[in-house]
């Protein structure tokens, strides 16, 4: 009688025959692995604060150097995070099937790609500016400690905003070589959202993550709260849009961009108030036009006010 070969699930996750499966490398494999569509999360935010702090597009060297930065940073923390929780998400069955404990890649090749992720936003931040090559190290060490954080604190939705809406900030950092009120309420406002929609995603793992002494705001504290919280941190992130107007003399055109982001974010809870967070994440994709939104609302209030000047 024929025995049917452990599934590469299985063999992640310790069950069947200790045969190890052979990963199936591909460019598409490694794309996904560190979800690289969702680069777009905070990109155009970057490019937001790149563009108020120039008046308009810097240049194309600062705009392909911003763009490697993001896109190394992003690709260095996810393949950081993907490898530590490994084992995690192979116990977990929502996650099994992701491409480390299905067997699709192995931890190397996440690491190797975390190393070019980390050239990559290297290079990048040494050719902008001094600001941007002194803050290197901090920067490098909050996305990496991030898949740490979960393990000792609910917090962790607000290590991950702080840690991503440093890329809003950025983009005005590598134009300017300099903080300012701008770059502070694009952090505040990309650190809010992150938060928000971190802690309705977790909803998903709450009983996972109980069992399994994973941190989170809806494993200590329920859904209910865990929907207050999220609630609370996209007001936040609404306020501090709304406050970025003068800060960056931005007017109506921009403000009207921020009232669709806070429609956007009540859509969300809606949703997920009636239905719950399984159903509310199927439209999780909706987060990727945040940024696209507050991105035009720059651009195109820039060009308003330039023509009626």
């Amino acid at each position: 009688m024929a025995v049917e070969p452990p599934s590469p699930r299985d063999a992640a996750a310790g069950r069947g025959a200790s045969v190890r499966p052979v990963p199936r490398r591909s460019l598409a494999a490694y794309l996904r692995l560190v979800r690289f569509r969702h680069t777009l999360f905070a990109l155009p935010f970057a490019f937001a604060g790149m563009w108020m702090a120039a008046d308009g597009l810097p240049g194309w060297a600062t705009l392909v150097w911003v763009t490697l930065a993001m896109a190394g940073a992003r690709t260095f923390a996810m393949a950081v995070n993907r490898v530590l929780d490994a084992r995690i998400d192979a116990a977990n069955p929502r996650t099994a099937d992701r491409e480390i404990p299905s067997g699709v890649l192995s931890a190397v090749d996440g690491w190797l790609l975390a190393a070019l992720g980390l050239v990559a936003f290297v290079v990048a931040g040494l050719a902008l500016n001094p600001l941007t090559a002194a803050l290197l190290p901090v920067a490098a060490l909050f996305m990496a400690v991030y898949p740490l954080v979960k393990r000792v604190s609910w917090w962790c939705h607000a290590w991950l905003g702080v840690t991503i809406g440093a890329a809003a900030a950025g983009g005005w950092i590598a134009v300017t070589g300099a903080f300012a009120a701008p770059a502070w309420w694009l952090w505040l406002a990309v650190g809010a959202w992150i938060a928000g929609f971190d802690v309705v995603y977790a909803m998903l793992d709450r009983g996972f993550d109980r069992a399994h002494g994973i941190h989170s705001v809806p494993a200590r504290f329920g859904d209910a709260v865990a929907g207050r919280i999220a609630v609370a941190a996209h007001a936040v992130a609404v306020a501090a849009l709304t406050a970025l107007a003068p800060a960056a003399g931005l007017g109506w055109v921009y403000l009207l961009t921020v009232a669709a982001v806070a429609i956007v974010f009540a859509g969300q809870h809606a949703s997920l108030a009636r239905h719950g967070a399984a159903v509310a994440l199927r439209a999780f994709d909706a987060n990727l036009i945040v940024g696209l939104l507050v991105f035009a609302g720059v651009i195109v209030d820039r060009a308003v006010r330039g023509v009626g000047g």
